[in-house]
């Protein structure tokens, strides 16, 4: 089972949305409207709710082919299974910190907010091939270190969307900065 892994690019939409159509959430439906697009969202905690999936899959979409998503697709046998957005951390207007804590001006920071593994290739090293990749691709980027906001506890694969924390430990990431419900981790490039 030969894995591989492409940036998005414009070229790429329809296997993105296929995806996200079709694939990520077969297991939990009630999340399918997301199309990785709440990051990018002004206002997200009063807009979100009220957004639809064709408002959030044609805004990703729009990005896409603007140039101003950025992540990775994983494959096998040509059919895409998984999804990590990674992009510069000034790219997201919406990130799971608190605001004062947003600025990039220590460094040239990537962030990872957002991981999809199809239900079928789950727990099989999939979410640690894209994470190893977003690293190498940031710091061949010139980032000087990478980022992720993984939740605490024990959660369902759901709600570790941003990757669970023992991935991001076992990749020697550091814990930077730690909330109630969740950590800032990083590494360095």
């Amino acid at each position: 089972m030969e894995i591989i892994i492409k940036n998005i690019t414009p070229t790429l939409v329809d296997d993105f949305l296929y995806f996200f159509d079709n694939i990520g959430f077969a297991d939990n439906p009630d999340w399918a409207s997301c199309y990785c697009y709440y990051h990018h969202c002004v206002d997200s905690d009063k807009q979100w709710p009220e957004r639809t999936k064709d408002e959030n899959r044609n805004a990703s979409k729009q990005l896409i082919l603007s140039g101003k998503m950025n992540g990775l697709i994983a494959y096998i046998n040509n059919k895409p299974v998984g999804w990590c957005h990674v992009d510069s951390k000034e790219n997201f207007i919406n990130l799971p910190i608190e605001k004062d804590l947003k600025s990039t001006q220590e460094a040239k920071i990537a962030s990872i907010v957002c991981f999809l593994i199809a239900p079928s290739h789950r727990k099989q090293g999939m979410a640690r091939k894209l994470l190893k990749q977003a690293c190498s691709n940031s710091k061949s980027k010139g980032y000087n270190c990478i980022e992720a906001y993984p939740r605490k506890g024990l959660l369902s694969d759901a709600h570790n969307y941003h990757g669970p924390f023992s991935l991001y430990d076992s990749e020697e990431f550091y814990v930077y900065k730690e909330f109630k419900d969740f950590y800032i981790v990083r590494k360095n490039l």
